[in-house]
């Protein structure tokens, strides 16, 4: 009978009102490392180096660079190859520039836009040569006529 009585005094369990935070703050911190993984991976664009300072001519190298060349009506131009005074499209411009790239992967490959042309096709140049595998694009601008600017 010792049991039963014993049974008897035990109070009943009450249910805890508590919430474990534990698990929440160990989710959301495989959350957080998550997320500052693949954030720089998102980023979309084209790679430019640009200056931090005005500019200065190129060192010359002994390569010869390869120039892409965006003429005020948008037309591309390549100076490699045979015709380089024919205008050429997309394609073309990616399969020479990659075939370079792959003889020679230090070969520097710069970007001569006009003036009067519409921006877009310039970036778009650019993520053409980029699409050929060359990771860095290079700008070539004229010097400025007044040197007070820079």
């Amino acid at each position: 009978m010792a049991s039963s009585s014993s049974a008897r005094n035990r109070r009943p369990r009450r249910a805890k009102a508590e919430i474990n935070i534990v698990p929440y703050v160990d989710v959301m911190l495989v959350l957080l490392v998550i997320f500052v993984i693949t954030t720089p991976l998102l980023t979309q664009g084209v790679k430019v180096d640009l200056p931090q300072a005005s500019s200065e001519p190129m060192q010359s190298d002994s390569q010869e660079p390869v120039v892409v060349t965006v003429d005020a009506n948008g037309n591309y131009y390549l100076n490699v190859g045979e015709e380089t005074k024919k205008p050429i499209d997309h394609q073309v411009l990616v399969n020479k520039i990659a075939a370079v790239i792959r003889f020679n992967p230090k070969t520097p490959v710069l970007v001569r836009g006009d003036r009067n042309v519409n921006y877009g096709k310039v970036v778009t140049a650019m993520a053409l040569i980029q699409k050929a595998g060359v990771p860095n694009v290079g700008l070539i601008t004229e010097a400025p006529e007044d040197k007070r600017i820079k």
